[in-house]
């Protein structure tokens, strides 16, 4: 989007047509969006069906998933440099293209390789596309360019996509296969690029900036070093961790690739990430904040599942109807911050304690009341309350991003920080802690209660060997829940204490620069880049 819509008056998009009435203008690209939100390269909620179609394994899966979510963050620090050199029309159409291609390709190969690598490019133009119809929205959302607002908008799109994608994977599983969910929204993907085709012109800004000077080595590898670090997050219990070889192959890979990018970022005038985001306050802060939170809430990803099928016996359309709870958690976080912290101006501190406030009552129901026998709705509660913690920290920390001073040429470098640490850390590093956590536990408490069962019980040395068996691990299960949920519990509530302690009187004021402003900032670092050439290229022609 550009700058002359604020000079028409009223709100316009100059890249579609007259006759296209102005107030439909804008649900238009809310609609692709939310069809591109919805299309991935795997869906993770039908894992189980696609794992025993394909004979591949979860792991192979979640692997696959969480590419998808690093190519989205790689592409954060170049996605301003390409919609000023493309135009709205040109990304939609190219990003559709290869996102159903990506949709065919995973529901077909069995090659993990093969699905990772398509996950990560199709990760990176569902981001670019969304990051195009969004900047397109952005002055309809808010005129002001205040980053609170639309960031609520961003994350209540986002966020109850995903939900709303697993709850529909898994009922066209559950009445047809899951090849279907991808069949579909390939041709909802093509009925996008249609409206687009007939619907939205190719208008460019007044000048197209060229795609010169982007540290493209660095971008491989930092999406090298994030998914490597994926790599033994995701395969770390299954290889048995640093035991293996290849755990150990990828930690080595992962630090160099590290070390490579660190070293370049300290001689090179446009690195991909340089030493300035990573160094900034605001980014440091909400990187240990999102490590924090997400360790809390990781017992999403490795308790609620198991818990719900394997205790209470629930099958795979009662799990999935859980998302329902989570998604009005997610409708009524993004409302809630709507009207208090981007409205209201509420301060940073506040917000972050009543994040941290609803995890902690996420955490303790499970600790008091987790059961054999509950029913489903029972769970509404927590789940409802996790929703709306995780969309009200992100939210925040996002929205202190634009707020920490970068200039505009690094602040897309903050972004693919935040990104890589908000998504894919904390999807997988924090599970994978916590996960490590319930194994030793389980085993310990499997080991007591097994001892105490053969040792002191006649009864029970009358049971069969496998029914003993599968009583003293769910058993052992249950426990080592609770005593997890406890001790997060225990942490939750020193790290809430710790916020409410502080000082912290910042109140959101983050305004995003005018668009022309953008384009001219982006201008003079392309004119900064060809006279430094220049000057390199005339010290050699004299020596």
């Amino acid at each position: 989007m550009a700058d002359w819509h604020a000079q028409q008056g009223p709100f316009d998009i100059p890249d579609v047509p007259d006759y296209v009435p102005r107030w439909l203008k804008p649900w238009l690209f809310i609609l692709c969006v939310l069809i591109i939100q919805f299309s991935g390269g795997v869906y993770l909620a039908a894992v189980s069906d696609m794992a025993g179609t394909r004979a591949l394994m979860q792991e192979d899966i979640l692997m696959a998933g969480y590419a998808s979510l690093t190519g989205m963050a790689i592409n954060f620090a170049v996605m301003f440099r390409i919609k000023f050199r493309f135009s709205t029309r040109t990304q939609l159409l190219t990003a559709g293209t290869i996102i159903m291609a990506a949709n065919l390709i995973c529901a077909h190969t069995d090659s993990v390789p093969v699905l990772v690598l398509t996950c990560f490019v199709a990760g990176w133009f569902r981001m670019q596309a969304t990051f195009a119809c969004n900047s397109t929205i952005q002055l309809w959302l808010t005129p002001v360019r205040d980053m609170a607002i639309f960031f609520c908008y961003v994350y209540i799109v986002v966020d109850s996509a995903i939900q709303l994608c697993g709850i529909a994977t898994v009922y066209t599983a559950f009445f047809s296969q899951w090849e279907y969910m991808h069949w579909t929204m390939t041709g909802l993907l093509a009925l996008m690029m249609l409206l687009v085709a007939i619907l939205v012109r190719p208008v460019h800004g007044p000048m197209s900036i060229p795609l010169l000077g982007i540290d493209w080595i660095g971008a491989m590898l930092w999406a090298g070093f994030m998914m490597c670090f994926t790599f033994v997050c995701v395969y770390g219990n299954y290889f048995d961790w640093w035991d293996a070889t290849e755990i150990r192959l990828a930690s080595l890979l992962a630090l160099a690739c590290m070390g490579i990018n660190l070293w370049r970022a300290s001689f090179l005038h446009h690195p991909y990430i340089s030493f300035m985001a990573l160094t900034n306050r605001n980014v440091i802060r909400a990187t240990c904040i999102y490590l924090v939170f997400f360790t809390l809430l990781a017992t999403e990803h490795v308790f609620e599942h198991t818990y719900a099928a394997n205790v209470l016996g629930f099958d795979e359309t009662n799990l999935i109807d859980l998302n329902w709870y989570v998604f009005a958690g997610i409708i009524t976080g993004c409302g809630f911050t709507y009207l208090t912290f981007a409205l209201r101006r509420w301060s940073y501190k506040a917000m972050t304690a009543i994040g941290f406030g609803l995890a902690t009552v996420y955490l303790a129901w499970f600790y008091f009341f987790m059961d054999y026998g509950i029913e489903k709705e029972m769970l509404a509660l927590p789940l409802f309350f996790r929703g709306a913690a995780s969309v009200i920290v992100s939210i925040v920390f996002l929205t202190s991003i634009v707020q920490s001073g970068l200039p505009f040429q690094v602040f897309p470098q903050a972004l693919s920080i935040n990104g890589f640490t908000g998504a894919v850390a904390g999807a997988t590093l924090c599970p994978a802690v916590v996960g490590e956590m319930l194994r030793h536990v389980m085993a310990r408490n499997a080991s007591l209660l097994g001892s105490a069962l053969t040792g002191s019980n006649p009864a029970a040395m009358r049971l069969p060997v496998g029914q003993l068996y599968g009583m003293v691990q769910t058993q052992a299960l249950v426990v080592s829940m609770k005593e997890i949920y406890g001790w997060l519990l225990i942490a939750a509530s020193a790290t809430l204490l710790v916020i409410l302690a502080s000082y912290g009187p910042v109140r959101p004021r983050a305004i995003f620069p005018k668009w022309k402003t953008i384009r001219h900032s982006l201008r003079r670092m392309l004119r900064m880049r060809r006279l430094r050439a220049r000057n390199r290229h005339g010290m050699k022609m004299q020596k």
